[in-house]
């Protein structure tokens, strides 16, 4: 009996660590390739209506009339990124969704933002590897600039991710957070 080998992007989307030597690697690159024919194309215009037609060819999904997206914006693949309504994502943002990023409604994302749901192992011997984790930004949630969100972190609802901020753990609801690691500051009310 033959052993189906299911697609390497639902594995990556399901957070099973790929070595490049995966026999399906190659649609990786592939896949990259034509997103950013798509990028070009997208970041060449000011018009939000054609931003947000390609940026929904991007993703594969539909982008609500009331999200805004200031171009340039930078995704390695696109088909695993959700983006809600009311949503406004400024210049220069970079998002690695391989390993999925949903972001809700009414979020904030700053400029220089990057979402990274990639990454790789620590051990020397095994970094030709690639490691996912998906990225969840909830309602009302305020990410600052040059902020930085790793791979396996949600944050809350009405959260705000402070300016230059490092986020490698979960941000609860109703809190502000920042630093390199980021820690609390402040409750919000």
């Amino acid at each position: 009996m033959e052993i189906e080998i299911t697609d390497i992007f639902e594995r990556l989307r399901n957070g099973e660590s790929v070595p490049f030597s995966d026999p399906q690697y190659s649609k990786i690159g592939q896949a990259c390739y034509d997103t950013r024919k798509l990028l070009f194309q997208m970041n060449g215009t000011a018009e939000p209506n054609e931003v947000r037609s390609l940026l929904s060819q991007i993703t594969g999904s539909g982008i609500d009339q009331t999200t805004t997206v200031f171009t340039p914006l930078h995704i390695n693949y696109g088909k695993h990124t959700k983006i809600g309504k009311n949503v406004f994502i400024n210049f220069d943002c970079v998002f690695l969704d391989l390993g999925g990023i949903t972001i809700e409604d009414n979020v904030l994302i700053a400029p220089k933002v990057s979402l990274l749901s990639e990454g790789h192992p620590i051990m020397p011997g095994t970094r030709a590897t690639l490691t996912t984790g998906h990225i969840h930004i909830k309602k009302n949630a305020w990410i600052g600039a040059g902020a930085t969100i790793m791979q396996n972190v949600t944050i809350g609802e009405n959260a705000i991710v402070a300016a230059g901020a490092v986020i490698s753990k979960d941000v609860p609801d109703n809190v502000i957070v920042g630093g390199i690691p980021a820690k609390i500051i402040k409750e919000i009310d």
